[in-house]
């Protein structure tokens, strides 16, 4: 177990630098190049938790702005935040796509949208009014957090849980098939006990309030009124207890036998691989070196 945790960090670490972006030669490129995208040396850890801030304070003033007291008052003060976050931003996208040898790959892929989809809605307001609340956008850059503060050891997890719901989908959809037959016919009883006059106006409202009964939501903003549909409603309350707790079961069954799976495996011969341990040059500042290092891959200097 011990050996297989090693193996996913130094699986874990070395994608967390894009290398499929291309780094530059030794330069300033490249000094951008371990600041953006590496988070492993000091410069690069500071940058990234400096933009996850300004991420969040530049959601902060979009929602802010929102508020219509506080754009009759301060609209002004907001404005001209929102549009320093936007240059900054802007400055930071063309930064990324300048310091790697193959910017069309990062143009092209998920973070490189995200960070366009980041900047654009802005200039946008300037023809469209209103667009700018597309902004909050901007929140989907946070997924860069699990590499800055070094929580990437949780998608072991998130990756067992999502192989515990594909294993299970089968069942998981004959449940739901079971669920949707039974709102079908029960929504459909209540439209026929309780009717058009207690707000049961047709089958299709009969199966939302069916729905928000069985999930023991209860909004009540459709309520039985007759004896009989009192009685339906606290039977499908009831039933809404046992319903929640079926697919919950069903995923633990599964991570559970995958996880004996996991411990039951051939055992594994000779010494355990010595971590992948993160580290980075003091002299040049770059990252990325492999476990046992002494000396400096790009500038030769001892480690």
């Amino acid at each position: 177990m011990k050996g297989l945790k090693q193996k996913f960090q130094e699986r874990v670490y070395v994608s967390q630098v894009p290398e499929s972006y291309g780094k530059p030669p030794p330069g300033l490129r490249r000094q951008m190049f371990d600041i953006i995208f590496e988070a492993d040396t000091p410069a690069g850890r500071r940058f990234d938790i400096a933009l996850v801030f300004a991420i969040l304070l530049s959601i902060l003033v979009v929602v802010l702005d929102s508020v219509p007291g506080l754009h009759r008052e301060y609209g002004d003060i907001l404005n001209v935040l929102e549009w320093s976050f936007t240059t900054l931003f802007s400055l930071e996208y063309l930064a990324r796509v300048i310091c790697v040898q193959r910017p069309w790959r990062y143009i092209s892929g998920f973070y490189g949208v995200i960070d366009l989809l980041a900047v654009l809605p802005t200039y946008f307001s300037l023809l469209v009014p209103g667009s700018s609340y597309l902004l909050d956008i901007r929140i989907l850059r946070l997924l860069r957090v699990f590499r800055i503060f070094k929580l990437t050891l949780y998608i072991e997890e998130y990756t067992r849980l999502g192989e515990a719901l594909s294993a299970s989908r089968r069942k998981i959809m004959v449940f739901l098939s079971v669920v949707l037959m039974a709102i079908l016919i029960l929504g459909t009883v209540m439209y026929v006990v309780e009717g058009p006059e207690n707000g049961y106006t047709s089958i299709p409202v009969a199966m939302y309030w069916a729905t928000v009964t069985m999930t023991t939501v209860g909004y009540g903003d459709i309520t039985p009124h007759t004896h009989l549909g009192k009685a339906i409603a606290s039977f499908m309350m009831l039933l809404g207890w046992g319903i929640l707790a079926v697919p919950t079961g069903i995923v633990t069954a599964e991570l559970s036998a995958r996880r004996g799976d996991r411990r039951s495996g051939p055992a594994r011969t000779g010494p355990a691989r010595p971590a992948a341990v993160p580290r980075f040059c003091a002299q040049c500042g770059s990252g990325g070196h492999e476990a046992g290092s002494r000396f400096c891959k790009d500038c030769g200097a001892q480690l």
